[in-house]
């Protein structure tokens, strides 16, 4: 019984610290993607960059985050109060607990124990974070109504209907992977992607059997939905500053302002890590079973580790590519994209595979 309870609060002891890992992970990327992104703009611009505080510009998010706190932090005198503390708060919470669900690597074996590196292994974790994003749009729509301003309230109206229309098509491309795997588990998503034939007929490597390889299409109207649901371009149109100030943050200062900007790079982050998982193979990397073999469980852990984030920060870094290059949509192009394009290729997608299904089997 002593034992029992020994390891249980060792599996809370390695809980809380993995919760502790992420939320600084999550704020760590959050940050430096800022730093990212400016010097992704200065190579595609031919300019330098951020280059003055530390060597290559490194600590210049610590200054972007010291000039937050010390900003005056203002209210306008007609706000709803409560609501408008409310509002940015309540995406930076929902943009942090969305990671609880994803599996960031293999597992660890600690003192004979093992441990699987995912804060929550829930059996609907897809449905968790679709969920969790839906109720991120009441942040951004409390924040432009509680700031009793036009533009603001545009902004939140114009970030809800964007949000809420490309919410549609990436379920709709989520059915996909689900009628593959038969699970909304995203730890059975991942382990169905490490081995197997290539479309039942090619032999490849244990890891590489990625589901991009099956659901192209699927993947392609994910990503589309994903840079419009963390309002990135060419879907920025909830605060694009030409028409709308900055939408719905016009009326937010200091570390309130701050926790909008972070919130919008946090869920940038969670959702390559979500695509990274449904299409990517998850931790999974080339000969990731005979790592496993011949050099162990920890070693085959931290490389899946490694794997998942280099994967995610790539695909980080082909959303900072896509914002330098393409210019912004108009907003009746951002919704005839999303309704009359998008869905009904999603929904031609899952025709489709459910064909394949019934026709071959999984």
């Amino acid at each position: 019984m002593f034992k029992h309870l020994n390891n249980k609060m060792d599996l809370i002891t390695f809980k809380l610290i993995l919760v502790l890992a992420l939320f600084l992970l999550s704020l760590t990327i959050a940050a430096y993607s800022t730093w990212a992104e400016r010097k992704v703009a200065a190579i595609m611009q031919d300019r330098i960059g951020p280059n003055r505080s530390g060597p290559f510009g490194l600590l210049q998010p610590l200054a972007d985050g010291g000039k937050f706190f010390f900003k005056e932090d203002f209210t306008p005198a007609n706000a709803e109060k409560f609501l408008f503390v409310l509002g940015p708060a309540l995406v930076m919470f929902i943009s942090l607990i969305t990671g609880a669900v994803i599996p960031w690597g293999k597992t660890l074996n600690l003192g004979g124990v093992s441990y699987d590196l995912q804060v929550a292994n829930i059996d609907v974790g897809v449905l968790f974070i679709i969920g969790m994003a839906s109720i991120g749009v009441y942040g951004i729509m409390i924040g432009g109504w509680a700031s009793n301003n036009k533009y603001s309230l545009l902004g939140a109206i114009r970030a809800s209907s964007q949000m809420i229309s490309y919410e549609l098509a990436m379920g709709l491309a989520l059915l996909s992977i689900i009628m593959m795997t038969g699970s909304l588990d995203l730890k059975v998503i991942t382990e169905n992607q490490t081995e197997g034939k290539l479309w039942g007929i090619i032999p490849i490597g244990s890891g590489m059997n990625w589901n991009i390889f099956y659901q192209p299409l699927a993947f392609l109207i994910f990503f589309v939905a994903a840079l419009a649901e963390t309002n990135r371009h060419p879907f920025d149109l909830p605060e694009c500053e030409s028409e709308l100030v900055t939408g719905y943050t016009t009326e937010y200062s200091s570390m309130k302002l701050g926790l909008y900007m972070f919130g919008e790079y946090v869920n940038m982050f969670i959702s390559n890590a979500f695509m990274v998982v449904l299409f990517f193979g998850g931790y999974n990397y080339p000969g990731i079973e005979w790592v496993t073999q011949n050099w162990g469980e920890n070693a085959a852990g931290i490389l899946s580790i490694v794997a998942f984030l280099s994967k995610t920060i790539i695909g980080i870094l082909i959303f900072m590519w896509i914002r330098w290059t393409l210019p912004r949509f108009r907003y009746d192009q951002l919704m005839h994209l999303g309704w009359k394009t998008l869905i009904p290729l999603a929904l031609v997608n899952l025709m489709i595979t459910g064909a394949v299904i019934l026709a071959f089997g999984n």
